[in-house]
């Protein structure tokens, strides 16, 4: 049996709530779990202590087991201090977007063509003053 730490959520809709559970991996995301280890308020600040409440013992309890921890729990852990923190590396991240980046090539032949004019323009204007 393949055991998760993952975010169960509750709560209605537009106002979020979410239970941190140890939980079968092939469960439903809001079904059945085997225990639950804490909590998350992402409506509350993110300085207040009751945004996220986890009892720390048992999971790590859970990771003996062999408990996975999904990528959200992971940083609640992270800073916590319970894990060492992951180096991420996202480079897609900062590349812009498909419009962006017509834009981007558009403003640059735009660019392109008016410095080009006056170059063309300067040597007509040579000839005409001889």
């Amino acid at each position: 049996m393949a055991i998760k730490i993952r975010l169960a959520r509750g709560g209605s809709k537009k106002r979020p709530f979410y239970r941190i559970v140890a939980a079968d991996s092939r469960m439903p995301r809001d079904g059945r779990f085997i225990e639950k280890l804490g909590t998350y308020n992402p409506l509350l600040p993110k300085d207040s202590e009751d945004r996220v409440k986890m009892d720390v013992e048992r999971i790590q309890y859970w990771m003996g087991e062999g408990a996975q921890v999904t990528d959200r729990v992971s940083r609640f852990l992270e800073a916590a201090g319970v894990v060492e923190k992951k180096e991420r590396n996202n480079p897609k991240k900062a590349v812009p977007g498909k419009a962006a980046q017509e834009r981007a090539e558009a403003k640059a032949a735009k660019a392109a063509e008016a410095t080009e004019a006056p170059a063309e323009e300067a040597p007509a204007e040579e000839a005409t003053a001889e």
